[in-house]
This record gives C-alpha cells, sequence and structure tokens, in this order.
C-alpha cells in the first residue's frame, strides 16, 4: 500500500534543542498510524512540523504529502491540501457555538449544499454535539469538546486527520467513546495519524504504530506486533515482568523496524 504522507530524516529544533532527530514515518492511506511514547519524546512536535507550525522547521529532512513536498509550506496552504489537526488539548471557539465551530472548519470550502450536508453528518457521528448545536463551546464538557474539534477537522473533508492526545482528560468510558468515533472515522476511508499516550487504546484501533523516545522512533511495527512485544507491553502497557530493569536496558538499546 503505498503512503499518503513521507517523512524522511527530519530534524527539528526549538531554540538550540534538538525536538526531532532523524525522525523518518510512512503513514499508509486508509489506515490508523499510532505514534506512542512519554511525555517530553516528540510525538507532538511531529504533528507540528507536519502543520507547518513551527517557524522555519523543520531544520534537515523532506515532508512529502502525496507527490506534494510539505517543506517551507505555509500551515494555510498545507490544510488546503486535505491534511487536517486537532491540537492537544481542543483548542474550540469557546464563545462561538457548536454549530458555528463545525461551520468554522469547512471556512475554505465554497459548496454550500455540501457544507450542509456535512453538519447533518457530523450530528449523525455525534449525537451529543447535535443536542448542544445552538450551546457556546465553552460550556461543553472535555469529552464533548474534543468530540467538537474532532467534528471541526472533519469538516474541511481531509485525506489525512492527525489528532493530538485526544484521550487527555477525558474519564476511562469518554476515552472509549472518542476511540470507538476513531474507528467508524476510519472505517468511513479518512486517514488517522494518532499521536497518544494511552498506548492500549491507541493500539486497539491502529493497524501499525510506532514508538518515539527523545526525538527518535525507536520501534516500529504492526499494532499487534507492538501490542505482543514484551518491551512494549512492559513500559507501555503496564505488564510487569521479573527483569524489569534489565528488560528497560534492553529497549533503551534496540533499535528495530519492520
Amino acid at each position: 500500500m503505498n503512503p499518503i504522507l513521507t517523512l524522511n530524516n527530519i530534524e527539528t529544533m526549538y531554540g538550540r534543542i534538538y525536538a526531532l532527530r532523524g525522525a523518518s514515518l510512512e503513514v499508509e492511506e486508509g489506515r490508523i498510524t499510532a505514534v506512542l511514547g512519554a511525555n517530553g519524546a516528540g510525538k507532538s512536535t511531529v504533528l507540528r512540523t507536519i502543520m507547518g507550525l513551527i517557524e522555519d522547521q523543520p531544520e534537515k529532512g523532506t515532508i512529502r504529502f502525496g507527490d506534494r513536498s510539505l517543506n517551507g509550506m505555509d500551515t494555510e496552504d498545507i490544510a488546503r491540501l486535505g491534511i487536517a489537526y486537532v491540537p492537544e488539548g481542543r483548542e474550540v471557539f469557546r464563545e462561538l457555538t457548536v454549530v458555528e465551530n463545525l461551520t468554522m472548519g469547512a471556512y475554505a470550502r465554497g459548496d454550500r449544499q455540501g457544507i450542509s450536508a456535512d453538519l447533518d453528518r457530523m450530528f449523525q457521528h455525534f449525537p451529543r454535539l447535535d443536542e448542544r448545536r445552538n450551546q457556546w463551546a465553552g460550556t461543553l464538557s472535555g469529552g464533548e469538546q474534543q468530540m467538537l474539534a474532532i467534528g471541526r477537522a472533519l469538516m474541511s473533508r481531509p485525506r489525512l486527520l492527525m489528532l493530538d492526545e485526544p484521550s487527555l482528560g477525558l474519564s476511562p468510558l469518554l476515552v472509549r467513546e472518542i476511540f470507538d468515533i476513531i474507528r467508524a472515522i476510519n472505517a468511513a476511508g479518512t486517514t488517522i495519524l494518532l499521536v497518544e499516550q494511552n498506548a492500549r487504546m491507541a493500539l486497539s484501533v491502529a493497524h501499525r504504530a510506532l514508538v518515539m523516545e527523545t526525538g527518535r522512533f525507536v520501534l516500529a511495527g504492526t499494532a499487534e506486533e507492538l501490542a505482543a512485544d514484551q518491551d512494549v507491553r512492559e513500559f507501555y502497557l503496564g505488564v510487569r515482568s521479573e527483569v524489569s530493569v534489565k528488560g528497560y536496558q534492553r529497549y533503551k538499546r534496540k533499535k528495530r523496524w519492520r
């Protein structure tokens, strides 16, 4: 299967500090690719670099979306190519209603009938938002705001949807609901790049996954392979073994790509 998005040897810096060091990644069209890792590993920086949100970045390497290079491209132009980004923290427009937030997601479109049809589709995807369509976004619960942020991104009809920590701050019940929605969106044909600390849930929906540490991808494979990997089970899924210390040292030395 051909990749829709390719990062090759990307280096991104914040000041003099490397946030990404030779990061390479392929996202296959029609699939869910998950990026796992601890806080500070560089996961969010991957998405921000793709979207052109870090000034004059990347320092090195190439980013391609289909047959187009994204290097040096403005964020708005990247979005117009068909990439939608839901940042960590949702960032809904708090003083706009649910309907107004969703409509903002289609700002670059001129097809009024299509936008109206997609609004109806969003309310079918997210029945809870339908009940609150005229409510201020700032008064919604955390889970409802996450649904709204995802729905707003989908209003642009993206080829690729990038989600940054969609489970952050949500109850276990809402986390399961959000991941059911992610699975349904992908089943409807949208490719997804998912950054997530909740490795168990991410691996339950992903087709392929990568583990990131200190700006590098150190492990990659199918979701099933990573879920069965002893080190991933121990350090990301919480399944402890009798050799925790030795296993961690082995994991830190490992560079396995599949």
